[in-house]
């Protein structure tokens, strides 16, 4: 029978990972040294190199969509609850990252005590569930907008903030048991205090291969399957309306930034999601290859930070594909030059109004302010 040990995936794995926890979990009576490894000089390296930039370009990006959707003035839409919604929850991932570059970069040595070791798991699962729900509902909004107009048109804000806050709540129970088995356990053979998950003894393999395919299931595969839908129905409608498809195409411009954002989504996770199902059947010894397992621990470094960069890739898509999100970030930055020079121009006015000073009628002071009005005024029409 084909036993795990404790190797890189033993930590690896569990280190950037959501409920799921696959082999980067072995019971400690698991002690077979078959498939072992040994840290290499990349993973503590080039891992924490990837993750610092993935942190800074995510942290930036993500920070630019919740300022532009949260202080735009204007019309607040179905679709932009969802895309802040989904800036919210890649935004709370990306804050955890330098405590997992970090765990890398001390060879899987956790520094941050328990509490954090569990809030930092827990988040990470949260954004693996929340991102692909959010994406799910932008998709059925664009669906309902396309191919039932008419329907469409009852939707509301409030329902979409109600949707939203049913998926973090969904998403949050998801994460429940890594927030309940995440724990710091010291791995003698490793040499470190590793964050890993704590699953009953006695059926350690089972809790593994389970959480898994919930993971693949729940978190991928039954959302993947309502995405292809709407998209399939949405180009069926498309195709048989009067007129070319691709200029149809172009008329929303809102579903060319969804499409990129699902397409973005499917290239980064599909590879991990494919080495956790592989993982799921090596605990079930339904595959019981050990290279299967040394084909995993060398591609999950690289599948995580695969992963890890759709946090970042997103704001990215929103400015280069989605119009209406450059609108708006134009139309915030015109304004900030506006709101300055108002704010000067009235400062300026109190202090020019007191009783030893008074502006005559057609004075140069009143010249000035008149131009300065005139300046704002056309800022804020633009």
């Amino acid at each position: 029978m084909y036993n795990k040990s404790y190797s890189l995936l033993t930590i690896t794995e569990e280190t950037f990972q959501d409920p799921s926890s696959t082999s980067a979990n072995v019971s400690p009576e698991q002690s077979s040294t078959d498939c072992q490894n040994t840290l290499s000089d990349y993973q503590s390296e080039l891992i924490p190199a990837l993750c610092g930039i993935i942190f800074i370009i995510g942290f930036i990006g993500n920070g630019l969509v919740i300022t532009v959707l949260c202080l735009h003035n204007g019309r607040k839409t179905v679709a932009n609850v969802y895309i802040l919604n989904l800036a919210i929850a890649d935004f709370l991932f990306l804050v955890t990252l330098p405590l997992w570059a970090t765990y890398y970069a001390f060879g899987f040595n956790w520094l941050f005590g328990l509490m954090m070791c569990k809030i930092s798991s827990s988040l990470l699962c949260v954004n693996l569930f929340a991102s692909i729900f959010f994406i799910t509902c932008m998709s059925m909004d664009r669906y309902l907008a396309i191919v039932h107009p008419f329907q469409s048109q009852r939707r509301t804000v409030q329902q979409a903030y109600f949707i939203a806050f049913a998926i973090w709540g969904l998403a949050s129970l998801f994460s429940f048991p890594t927030l309940f088995f995440r724990d710091i356990q010291r791995i003698e053979s490793l040499g470190v205090s590793a964050c890993i998950m704590s699953f009953p003894r006695e059926q350690y393999s089972k809790w593994c291969a389970g959480m898994a395919l919930i993971k693949n299931v729940l978190g991928f595969l039954m959302p993947l399957i309502v995405i292809v839908y709407c998209y399939f129905r949405i180009g069926l409608h498309l195709w048989k309306s009067q007129g070319p498809w691709p200029i149809k195409l172009k008329r929303d411009k809102s579903l060319k930034m969804v499409a990129a954002v699902v397409l973005a989504f499917i290239i980064c996770w599909l590879p991990f999601h494919i080495l956790t199902f592989l993982d799921a059947l090596t605990w079930l010894n339904i595959v019981n290859d050990c290279r299967v397992m040394t084909v995993i621990d060398a591609l999950m470094p690289f599948v995580f930070c695969i992963g890890f960069a759709n946090s970042c890739v997103n704001p990215l898509l929103y400015c280069f594909v989605g119009n209406q999100f450059r609108e708006k970030f134009k139309h915030l930055f015109k304004l900030m030059p506006a709101h300055f020079v108002s704010s000067r121009l009235s400062s300026s006015s109190r202090k020019e109004s007191g009783p030893r000073e008074t502006v005559r009628a057609g004075s140069p002071e009143e010249g000035r302010a008149r131009l300065m009005n005139e300046y704002c005024f056309q800022m804020e029409r633009k």
